[in-house]
Protein backbone atom coordinates (compact mmCIF):
# COMPACT_ATOMS: atom_id res chain seq x y z
CA UNK A 1 0.00 0.00 0.00
CA UNK A 2 3.07 2.05 0.97
CA UNK A 3 4.04 1.87 -2.76
CA UNK A 4 0.63 3.20 -4.33
CA UNK A 5 0.66 5.87 -2.18
CA UNK A 6 4.46 6.54 -3.10
CA UNK A 7 3.78 6.04 -6.94
CA UNK A 8 0.42 8.64 -6.52
CA UNK A 9 3.10 11.64 -4.93
CA UNK A 10 5.04 10.73 -7.68
CA UNK A 11 2.09 11.02 -10.33
CA UNK A 12 1.19 14.68 -8.64
CA UNK A 13 4.67 15.64 -9.00
CA UNK A 14 5.28 14.22 -12.69
CA UNK A 15 2.36 16.26 -13.33
CA UNK A 16 3.88 19.69 -11.61
CA UNK A 17 7.15 19.42 -13.92
CA UNK A 18 5.09 19.23 -17.14
CA UNK A 19 3.61 22.73 -16.72
CA UNK A 20 6.65 24.18 -18.84
CA UNK A 21 5.60 22.41 -21.88
CA UNK A 22 2.04 23.96 -22.29
CA UNK A 23 1.46 26.13 -19.74
CA UNK A 24 1.32 29.61 -21.29
CA UNK A 25 0.54 28.27 -24.85
CA UNK A 26 -2.51 31.34 -26.11
CA UNK A 27 -4.92 29.09 -27.02
CA UNK A 28 -5.57 26.69 -24.20
CA UNK A 29 -7.65 27.79 -21.28
CA UNK A 30 -5.45 29.48 -18.66
CA UNK A 31 -6.51 29.63 -14.63
CA UNK A 32 -5.78 33.31 -14.40
CA UNK A 33 -8.87 33.91 -16.25
CA UNK A 34 -11.36 31.35 -15.29
CA UNK A 35 -10.30 31.42 -11.36
CA UNK A 36 -11.41 34.21 -10.54
CA UNK A 37 -13.34 36.50 -7.51
CA UNK A 38 -17.00 34.85 -7.45
CA UNK A 39 -16.62 31.76 -9.50
CA UNK A 40 -18.38 28.58 -8.19
CA UNK A 41 -16.27 24.88 -8.45
CA UNK A 42 -18.27 21.53 -7.70
CA UNK A 43 -16.35 18.68 -8.22
CA UNK A 44 -16.15 15.19 -6.68
CA UNK A 45 -13.04 13.07 -5.81
CA UNK A 46 -12.08 9.57 -4.38
CA UNK A 47 -9.56 8.51 -2.40
CA UNK A 48 -7.29 5.84 -0.54
CA UNK A 49 -6.21 6.27 2.94
CA UNK A 50 -3.76 4.82 4.57
CA UNK A 51 -2.71 4.95 8.00
CA UNK A 52 0.92 5.65 9.08
CA UNK A 53 2.37 5.96 12.83
CA UNK A 54 2.96 9.72 12.56
CA UNK A 55 3.11 11.64 15.78
CA UNK A 56 0.74 10.02 18.03
CA UNK A 57 -1.14 7.26 16.24
CA UNK A 58 -0.75 3.99 17.65
CA UNK A 59 -0.92 1.41 14.78
CA UNK A 60 -0.86 2.25 10.94
CA UNK A 61 -2.99 -0.64 10.21
CA UNK A 62 -6.28 1.52 8.66
CA UNK A 63 -7.08 1.56 4.85
CA UNK A 64 -10.06 3.50 3.61
CA UNK A 65 -11.88 4.35 0.44
CA UNK A 66 -12.69 7.90 0.37
CA UNK A 67 -15.64 9.80 -1.24
CA UNK A 68 -15.27 13.90 -1.03
CA UNK A 69 -17.71 15.91 -2.98
CA UNK A 70 -17.21 19.32 -2.81
CA UNK A 71 -18.62 22.77 -3.45
CA UNK A 72 -17.12 26.57 -3.37
CA UNK A 73 -16.90 29.92 -3.92
CA UNK A 74 -13.45 31.44 -4.91
CA UNK A 75 -13.41 34.47 -2.12
CA UNK A 76 -10.69 37.23 -3.18
CA UNK A 77 -9.24 38.60 -6.27
CA UNK A 78 -5.43 37.67 -8.14
CA UNK A 79 -3.21 38.33 -5.04
CA UNK A 80 0.72 38.32 -5.54
CA UNK A 81 3.13 38.04 -7.95
CA UNK A 82 5.06 35.71 -9.95
CA UNK A 83 5.07 32.03 -8.71
CA UNK A 84 2.75 33.18 -5.72
CA UNK A 85 0.06 34.69 -7.43
CA UNK A 86 -3.20 33.14 -6.75
CA UNK A 87 -6.46 33.92 -5.11
CA UNK A 88 -8.38 31.99 -1.60
CA UNK A 89 -11.21 29.76 -2.20
CA UNK A 90 -13.66 28.56 0.36
CA UNK A 91 -14.91 24.80 -0.31
CA UNK A 92 -17.46 22.47 1.74
CA UNK A 93 -16.59 19.04 1.59
CA UNK A 94 -18.69 16.43 2.70
CA UNK A 95 -16.77 13.10 3.44
CA UNK A 96 -18.25 9.11 3.25
CA UNK A 97 -15.60 6.53 3.89
CA UNK A 98 -15.58 2.65 3.90
CA UNK A 99 -12.53 1.08 5.91
CA UNK A 100 -11.49 -2.40 5.34
CA UNK A 101 -8.65 -2.20 7.99
CA UNK A 102 -8.22 -3.31 10.61
CA UNK A 103 -11.85 -4.18 9.86
CA UNK A 104 -14.93 -3.40 7.68
CA UNK A 105 -16.15 0.50 9.19
CA UNK A 106 -17.77 3.84 7.76
CA UNK A 107 -17.21 7.42 8.37
CA UNK A 108 -19.26 10.17 7.69
CA UNK A 109 -19.38 14.18 8.00
CA UNK A 110 -17.87 17.17 6.53
CA UNK A 111 -15.03 19.80 6.58
CA UNK A 112 -14.78 23.65 5.42
CA UNK A 113 -11.87 23.69 3.56
CA UNK A 114 -9.77 26.60 2.72
CA UNK A 115 -7.70 26.10 -1.02
CA UNK A 116 -5.11 28.40 -2.11
CA UNK A 117 -4.74 28.16 -6.01
CA UNK A 118 -1.98 29.24 -7.86
CA UNK A 119 -2.86 30.95 -11.17
CA UNK A 120 0.96 31.41 -13.13
CA UNK A 121 1.35 28.54 -14.87
CA UNK A 122 -1.71 28.53 -17.52
CA UNK A 123 -4.18 25.57 -17.95
CA UNK A 124 -2.30 24.35 -15.17
CA UNK A 125 -3.03 25.05 -11.52
CA UNK A 126 -1.60 24.05 -8.45
CA UNK A 127 -3.43 24.58 -5.04
CA UNK A 128 -2.45 24.11 -1.30
CA UNK A 129 -5.60 23.84 1.00
CA UNK A 130 -6.26 23.40 4.61
CA UNK A 131 -9.74 21.68 5.86
CA UNK A 132 -11.44 21.79 9.47
CA UNK A 133 -14.12 19.48 10.01
CA UNK A 134 -16.57 16.57 12.35
CA UNK A 135 -17.24 13.46 11.71
CA UNK A 136 -18.73 10.22 13.52
CA UNK A 137 -17.28 7.02 12.48
CA UNK A 138 -17.63 3.41 14.04
CA UNK A 139 -14.09 2.86 13.80
CA UNK A 140 -14.20 3.76 17.70
CA UNK A 141 -14.57 2.54 20.33
CA UNK A 142 -13.21 -0.28 19.01
CA UNK A 143 -9.33 0.54 18.55
CA UNK A 144 -6.89 1.55 20.51
CA UNK A 145 -7.09 5.20 19.86
CA UNK A 146 -10.40 6.28 19.76
CA UNK A 147 -12.96 5.94 22.59
CA UNK A 148 -15.76 7.80 21.00
CA UNK A 149 -17.77 7.70 17.69
CA UNK A 150 -17.62 11.39 16.86
CA UNK A 151 -14.73 13.13 16.26
CA UNK A 152 -13.00 16.35 14.69
CA UNK A 153 -10.99 16.63 10.93
CA UNK A 154 -7.78 18.43 10.12
CA UNK A 155 -6.21 17.93 6.77
CA UNK A 156 -3.95 19.67 4.59
CA UNK A 157 -1.59 19.18 1.41
CA UNK A 158 -0.88 20.08 -2.25
CA UNK A 159 -3.11 19.59 -5.20
CA UNK A 160 -2.92 20.14 -8.66
CA UNK A 161 -6.23 21.19 -11.48
CA UNK A 162 -5.54 20.54 -14.92
CA UNK A 163 -7.90 22.39 -17.23
CA UNK A 164 -8.72 19.92 -20.28
CA UNK A 165 -11.52 22.49 -21.33
CA UNK A 166 -12.39 26.25 -20.08
CA UNK A 167 -15.23 24.78 -17.20
CA UNK A 168 -13.71 21.51 -16.79
CA UNK A 169 -11.00 20.17 -15.00
CA UNK A 170 -8.86 17.01 -13.57
CA UNK A 171 -7.98 16.89 -10.16
CA UNK A 172 -5.16 15.07 -8.36
CA UNK A 173 -3.38 15.52 -4.22
CA UNK A 174 -2.60 14.24 -1.52
CA UNK A 175 -2.98 15.40 2.19
CA UNK A 176 -1.93 15.05 5.66
CA UNK A 177 -5.24 13.54 7.27
CA UNK A 178 -6.16 13.95 11.48
CA UNK A 179 -8.58 12.56 13.00
CA UNK A 180 -9.47 13.46 17.05
CA UNK A 181 -11.74 13.29 19.52
CA UNK A 182 -10.57 17.12 21.50
CA UNK A 183 -10.26 14.68 24.81
CA UNK A 184 -13.66 14.22 24.68
CA UNK A 185 -13.50 11.18 25.52
CA UNK A 186 -11.02 8.60 27.89
CA UNK A 187 -9.20 8.01 24.89
CA UNK A 188 -7.47 10.31 22.20
CA UNK A 189 -4.04 9.12 20.75
CA UNK A 190 -5.30 10.48 17.30
CA UNK A 191 -5.90 8.86 13.77
CA UNK A 192 -2.92 10.32 11.38
CA UNK A 193 -2.78 9.01 7.67
CA UNK A 194 -2.17 9.69 4.16
CA UNK A 195 -4.92 10.64 1.76
CA UNK A 196 -4.02 10.51 -1.74
CA UNK A 197 -7.23 11.49 -4.17
CA UNK A 198 -8.00 11.99 -7.88
CA UNK A 199 -11.37 13.35 -9.63
CA UNK A 200 -12.69 16.24 -11.83
CA UNK A 201 -14.30 19.33 -11.15
CA UNK A 202 -16.44 22.01 -13.09
CA UNK A 203 -15.85 25.90 -12.57
CA UNK A 204 -18.64 28.70 -13.49
CA UNK A 205 -17.15 31.86 -13.47
CA UNK A 206 -19.13 34.86 -12.29
CA UNK A 207 -22.09 35.69 -14.86
CA UNK A 208 -20.05 39.28 -15.63
CA UNK A 209 -17.04 37.78 -16.09
CA UNK A 210 -17.74 34.42 -18.28
CA UNK A 211 -15.16 33.23 -20.37
CA UNK A 212 -16.38 33.23 -24.06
Amino acid sequence: MRRLLLAWVLLLVGSAMAFASDAQAEDSPQAHTIVRAGTIEAGLVTGYLQGNETFTSVSSNRSALYVLPRIGMVLTPEIGKGFFAGNLELLFEPLYAHYFKPFGASAAGGSLVFKYNFLSFGRWMPYWDFGLGMLWTNLAPRIPEQSTQFNFVMESGPGLHYFATERVALTIGVRFHHISNADIGDRNLGLNSVLAYAGISVFWPRSSERVP
